[in-house]
């Protein structure tokens, strides 16, 4: 526990330190999964080179029927950004009606045709 003094009444009071806290909500379950998500955030971090984020998030119920000696809930709730790789792109031209298409609609079209296979080679 760490010490607070109040500004107005000068009363001294402890304060429960966050970290301890996270540690031992739900038996450790909690900062074992905070931690399994924060290794994969460093992770996708140095593997894409793009920044990300996670916030945790406190979430707690006043006690029960405003019963003051009633326990309080306290919930964790994590949300994590972690990058993504950059999608591959492919280019595609708009035909007259807007559709995307390969080809340059505005490229004339040329006939191909395939040259007969022949096996006899020409000696230089």
């Amino acid at each position: 526990m760490t010490e607070h003094t109040d500004r107005e009444t000068g009363e001294i009071t402890e304060k429960a330190p966050v970290a301890a806290f996270l540690a031992s909500h739900l038996n450790g379950r909690t900062e074992e999964e905070l931690s399994g998500e924060f290794h994969t955030l460093l992770e996708a971090v140095r593997a894409h080179g793009k920044k990300g984020s996670m916030t945790i998030t406190f979430i707690v119920d006043p006690p029960a029927n405003g019963v003051e000696s009633a326990p309080m809930p306290i919930g964790i709730e994590s949300a994590v950004k972690a990058p993504k790789p950059t999608p591959v792109k492919s280019l595609y031209f708009l035909d007259d009606d807007g559709l995307p298409v390969r080809e340059d609609p505005r490229q004339m079209a040329m006939d191909f045709r395939t040259a007969p296979a022949t096996n006899t080679f020409k000696d230089a």
